[in-house]
């Protein structure tokens, strides 16, 4: 049986929520399920915000970012290390990246060469449209020094949280509700799903409006179809949102138990050469995926060598993001940083994180993965 990096764990609860809908006819985009969905998410975030669902992380960027007035030739500041969708929508908006370092610390965006940069760019007169920090592998990004520098310059904050859900900062304030806005992702591999899907997280009710309109392709009010802009199919379907109320019931519980795999995974495998993804205080991480790295020069063993035995037992495993400025399609895009995220990408490994994975599966991961480290050694 292959043992998979991060798959769907149902609840019970999603079938006869989708039957719900089913019954009462509301199979199209939107209905009852989808607005019980965002209610349900903006009170697990606790926060005074307004929840718009939609089709996927990325459209929830991709409309954060224009709604910021992010326009071509604008410059979007954000974390070189992240996913695909984290940076796809600066191009569809003609934007220009300047990518971002991490800080060993958090393994989140080093606020330091953000503000160093920023000071910088204010007496030049090229500030940003808007910074987009990334929350890495269910770790809230250092919040309080990012809102306190967009602030200071007049930028907009939009913050990546579309792998931390669950995840808290400090005080208990919880991933999600930081900045101008933030996304969310609901997709396959996420802590919950809702099949695929997003959501778009802010504080600014009209921004909330904005979005909701441009996701339902921008029409007017009328009778027949007027438009006076462009819009988008950005929805999440009634059926997806429920799914969505299924999941959100047990979060907390998922956190719960992937924090436990986390901590199995340390206790088994610390050892020279072997460091794990850091949890600042004050800071308590979902742990979507168990990230750790491999010091070949110590371990006598490569990422690679790992992650190509658990491939030979059916056991999904995958390196790091690979950093964007790294990327063919953003050679030469500007970069600021120590090269902390190269090195991790170099010898950083995701392990199999999934909640449903049982115990006796993760106690064969470990076993593979320590012959072969006293193999090394």
């Amino acid at each position: 049986m292959r043992i998979h990096l991060s798959r769907p764990h149902m609840s019970g609860q999603e079938q006869w929520r989708v039957a719900e809908a089913f019954a009462s006819n509301f199979v199209a985009p939107l209905g009852p399920q989808l607005d019980a969905f965002e209610a349900s998410v903006r009170e697990y975030l606790g926060a005074d915000v307004h929840c718009v669902g939609l089709s996927s992380g990325s459209a929830a960027l991709h409309l954060a970012l224009r709604i910021a007035g992010v326009g071509s030739g604008d410059e979007v500041w954000i974390s070189s290390m992240t996913f695909a969708g984290g940076i796809f929508p600066v191009n569809y908006l003609n934007a220009k990246p300047r990518f971002f370092d991490l800080d060993p610390t958090s393994w989140t965006v080093d606020t330091a060469w953000l503000s160093e940069e920023l000071a910088k760019a204010s007496r030049e007169n090229r500030l940003p449209k808007a910074i987009v920090p990334t929350d890495l592998y269910g770790q809230s990004v250092d919040l309080e020094p990012l809102q306190a520098l967009a602030e200071q310059y007049g930028v907009r904050l939009i913050v990546d949280s579309a792998e931390s859900l669950g995840a808290t900062y400090k005080n208990g304030r919880k991933a999600g509700t930081g900045g101008d806005a933030a996304i969310l992702s609901f997709n396959g591999n996420k802590i919950i799903t809702t099949s695929g899907g997003g959501m778009l997280v802010t504080r600014h009710k009209a921004w909330a409006a904005e979005a909701r309109f441009l996701a339902t392709q921008a029409r007017d009010p009328a009778p027949h179809y007027e438009h006076s802009t462009f819009g988008y199919n950005y929805r999440l379907s009634n059926i997806c949102a429920a799914i969505g109320l299924g999941q959100i019931e047990v979060l907390d519980a998922r956190v719960a138990r992937r924090r436990e795999i986390f901590a199995r995974y340390k206790g088994a495998l610390s050892r020279p050469g072997i460091a794990f993804m850091p949890e600042p205080d004050g800071l308590h991480s979902s742990r979507w995926l168990t990230a750790l790295t491999i010091d070949p020069t110590e371990t006598g063993i490569a990422r690679e060598d790992i992650r190509l035995t658990l491939l030979e037992h059916r056991i999904e495993s995958r390196p790091l993001w690979k950093p964007m400025h790294m990327q063919p399609l953003y050679a030469g895009a500007p970069y600021h940083g120590a090269c902390v995220d190269e090195r991790l990408f170099a010898n950083g490994l995701c392990l199999p994180s999934g909640s449903d994975m049982t115990d006796e599966q993760q106690n064969e991961v470990i076993e593979r993965i320590t012959t072969l480290l006293d193999r090394g050694r």
